[in-house]
């Protein structure tokens, strides 16, 4: 059972939270293309769309996640925790600063007003430690320190 729940969790991660960073790091520099290329502003609703869809998904990660670790018998282990605490703070950031400045930029090229290059770099910074955020998360749950499985 906890090869399947581990499965699970993993095929969750790729295929939920995979979308969600790559869409979200193409946003700003499209958003940028879009103030010049009108046609572009398709691209950029594309991009959201994937981002607010899949991240509703990615919940799917960390539910198979307990499930999975409740299963191993590792739920107080450090490396678990400090994983729990960062994906936590990753959805936070995007809740919080990622989708809002992504909702804000499409509505400005929606009413064909400029986008500061400026607001677009902000939001490159808030996907960046996103994506970092995730980054660690993935090298966690490989590594594992303190791990009994030689890893």
């Amino acid at each position: 059972m906890t090869k399947f729940l581990l499965s699970l969790h993993v095929l969750a991660a790729i295929v939920a939270i995979g979308p969600v960073t790559v869409a979200a790091s193409m946003f700003p520099p499209a958003v940028r293309r879009a103030g010049v290329d009108a046609a572009g502003v398709g691209t950029v609703r594309l991009l959201h769309r994937i981002c607010r869809v899949y991240s509703g998904l990615g919940l799917a990660v960390p539910l198979f996640g307990f499930a999975t670790a409740a299963a191993m018998g590792v739920l107080g282990s450090a490396w678990l925790v400090a994983s729990i605490t960062l994906t936590t703070v990753a959805a936070g950031i995007l809740i919080a600063f990622v989708l809002p400045r992504q909702d804000e930029l499409l509505g400005q090229l929606d009413a064909e007003q400029p986008v500061e290059r400026s607001n677009t770099a902000q939001l490159a910074l808030f996907t960046g430690v996103f994506n970092l955020l995730w980054a660690t998360v993935t090298v966690l749950m490989i590594v594992r320190p303190g791990s009994t499985t030689g890893a």
